[in-house]
């Protein structure tokens, strides 16, 4: 059996922001249709530290697929000049169980947050949304601010970070990158009061985002806390908005920011209007109004990875593009065991 690998640069050049935005929305209608199963992620803490080793396995029948992200999360890595998520996708094929590829995982969840985000931003943001809030400055600041020009016109982008010489970093960069006015604030407020769209993409523990900030009309991509005991938003801020997740049973066990507000007494799991899946297939209603404020909790699904593995897979055995090597799987001189 030939087995495909992929480092990261084959991965992003197989990849591109239009197109995983496609594959996303279709990969979270197949969730929403009960055509996947996804098992809720299995993580190991690393003790005394904020470190973790997580599997995300998941099945697909459109496209059919296997598949599995076995990644580390280290959020200090930034420091370090590494990322912050790092490891691989695994990739079977659904007819055998062969596998068919290991593609470099820290390209993929960069890519494929930003484009379910972006998936959010075009059914929920209102049609003029232009100016745009990041707090965050890192691998996906980088991918979102991607993703929102796809989905909308930008005009305007605010930065903030945690550290103020990546955040003026970060403008530098994408200026050369970007037609668009983009300034580094010195803090979130700043950033966020008169934004149409915002997105919050820190390894903060803690409220990055205040709801009162908020002007009628917001939407908001929250993607950076994916731990139960951990949010950017505050209470307030989810009060206020109409709350999409990627998957309500993951919400449900593992998103801070719905969870700690719950745990208060400020809103029900009835606060939740539903999946994006659903959204998309018209299941549910989205934005009513231009005065609403609408909230997409982003967690990140195996779904997701697995989805964007098979089509990578796919353009990179169109175009010849990866290293081949030779795996075993054929029965041939074999002697069948039982697992």
């Amino acid at each position: 059996m030939e087995l495909l690998i992929l480092n990261h640069a084959e991965v992003a050049a197989l990849l591109s922001m239009a197109e995983c935005m496609e594959v996303m929305a279709e990969v979270l209608e197949t969730l929403a249709a009960g055509d996947a199963i996804l098992p809720l992620r299995t993580v190991i803490r690393i003790p005394d530290s904020p470190n973790a080793f997580g599997a995300m396995p998941a099945y697909l029948a459109r496209p059919a697929a296997i598949g599995i992200k076995v990644i580390t999360v280290f959020p200090e890595n930034g420091k370090a000049g590494l990322d912050s998520h790092q490891g691989a996708v695994l990739l079977y094929e659904a007819q055998h169980g062969q596998l068919q590829a290991i593609m470099d995982a820290t390209t993929i969840t960069a890519i494929r947050t930003a484009a379910v985000s972006g998936v959010a931003t075009r059914v929920l943001a209102r049609d003029d949304a232009a100016e745009l809030a990041i707090l965050g400055s890192g691998v996906q600041a980088r991918t979102h601010l991607e993703a929102m020009t796809q989905a909308r016109s930008i005009r305007g982008v605010r930065v903030w970070s945690r550290s103020a010489e990546r955040a003026r970093s970060f403008v530098r960069e994408m200026s050369g990158l970007y037609d668009l006015a983009l300034e580094a604030v010195a803090t979130p407020e700043k950033a966020v009061v008169g934004a149409d769209i915002v997105c919050t993409v820190t390894a903060s523990r803690e409220p990055v985002l205040r709801g009162d900030w908020l002007v009628p009309g917001t939407h908001i991509n929250a993607v950076g806390a994916s731990l139960a005991n951990a949010r950017e938003l505050d209470s307030e801020a989810v009060r206020r908005s109409r709350l999409y997740v990627d998957r309500r049973e993951s919400a449900l066990n593992e998103a801070g920011d719905f969870l700690i507000p719950q745990g208060e007494g400020i809103i029900s799991e009835s606060h939740i209007i539903g999946e994006l899946g659903d959204l998309l297939l018209a299941k549910i209603p989205g934005r009513r109004s231009a005065d609403e404020i609408t909230l997409f909790k982003s967690l990140g699904l195996a779904v997701e990875d697995v989805a964007a593995a098979h089509h990578v897979h796919a353009k990179a055995i169109a175009t010849g593009a990866g290293t081949r090597v030779e795996l075993g799987g054929a029965a041939a001189g074999l002697t069948a065991v039982s697992p």
